[in-house]
């Protein structure tokens, strides 16, 4: 900047540009704020969104809007969440599709880790394996015993192809050396009856909607596919016990445009935090099957990108493709 014979006026021009975004963030938000859903509402991601919606409005004290954009596997509603101004008032909820969509979909809009910025991992949920209770395996190590007796005999079944249930089945199988058949149904719902009658021997799945069959004896859990056993289930041993290094989390994290002022992503950040800890919220979220976390943008943002190099790595080997 070129300021000959202005001298003060100049240096108070470059001062407030320099402190702008500093008292922007300090007052941030100053109006209503839309936090965007890329599913349609009535699923968990649409009740997840509600319960944060109605506490960050308490804590803001502006009103903060659900908006749904559904659509090519949550593309849509992440997209226009990257496209958005990078002034903190649109944010985007995100979900497993966020690390997986890259790899099986040729035609992303948008660069996932270039275009949007993590805030925080709001929760995980755990994904369970599961099988008919006339399975002669009950434990991993017999799965695997018995799915390397049977190559290709064995088949599990999943809410959809390219989903994060799907990968974790196909991750299992790379690093056990496995051969069972994936079968993808267009939801879980119709999935259950046919694992519960045999047609279909594995089920994998949130454990959250897997534990009324388990309590029930119709299915028997096999293991947990997260890093640590479940608080709701920790009778249910992980694959990490006998995988090493094992993990798959079923998260729900929030984020912004990637030009969106850090002290800004702070400040949201913060809120989130608030939110998701609150003892009122973690009852909730408990009934709803799902784990707090809360951590930090530079956390969020570290996990996407080695959730991104893993499940390329998974999607090549496997060679999965959305629908």
């Amino acid at each position: 900047m070129s300021c000959p014979g202005k001298a003060i006026a100049c240096a108070a021009i470059i001062l407030g540009a320099a402190l702008a975004p500093g008292v922007h963030a300090q007052d941030f938000p100053t109006k209503r704020v839309t936090l965007v859903v890329a599913n349609a509402p009535g699923g968990g991601s649409d009740l997840m969104a509600r319960l944060l919606a109605q506490k960050l409005q308490e804590i803001w004290g502006q009103p903060v809007v659900v908006e749904y954009k559904p659509g090519a596997g949550m593309v849509v509603g992440t997209n226009f969440v990257a496209k958005s101004a990078a002034d903190g008032y649109t944010i985007g909820q995100v979900a497993m599709p966020h690390v997986i969509n890259p790899s099986v979909r040729r035609d992303m809009p948008f660069d996932t880790v270039k275009d949007l910025s993590g805030v925080t991992m709001n929760t995980i949920s755990h994904v369970v394996i599961t099988a008919n209770p006339a399975l002669e395996a009950n434990t991993l190590t017999e799965l695997i015993a018995l799915a390397k007796k049977l190559p290709g005999k064995l088949s599990y079944a999943t809410a959809g192809a390219g989903s994060s249930m799907h990968l974790t089945g196909e991750l299992l199988k790379i690093d056990t050396g496995i051969d069972m058949v994936h079968i993808p149904y267009k939801g879980a719902g119709p999935a259950f009856p046919d694992v519960m009658a045999g047609r279909v021997q594995i089920m994998i799945d949130p454990l959250h909607s897997s534990m009324s069959y388990i309590k029930s004896g119709k299915l028997k859990p096999i293991a947990i596919a997260s890093p640590r056993r479940a608080a709701i289930a920790p009778n249910i041993p992980t694959i990490a016990e006998h995988l090493p290094g094992f993990s798959v989390l079923s998260i729900n994290g929030t984020v912004v445009p990637s030009a969106t002022p850090r002290a800004i992503v702070n400040k949201i950040n913060a809120a989130f935090v608030a939110t998701v800890q609150a003892p009122e919220i973690r009852v909730r979220l408990a009934e709803l099957g799902l784990e707090p976390v809360g951590n930090s943008p530079e956390q969020f943002d570290a996990f996407i990108r080695t959730e991104l190099e893993k499940w390329a790595k998974v999607v090549k080997a496997a060679r999965i493709t959305a629908d």
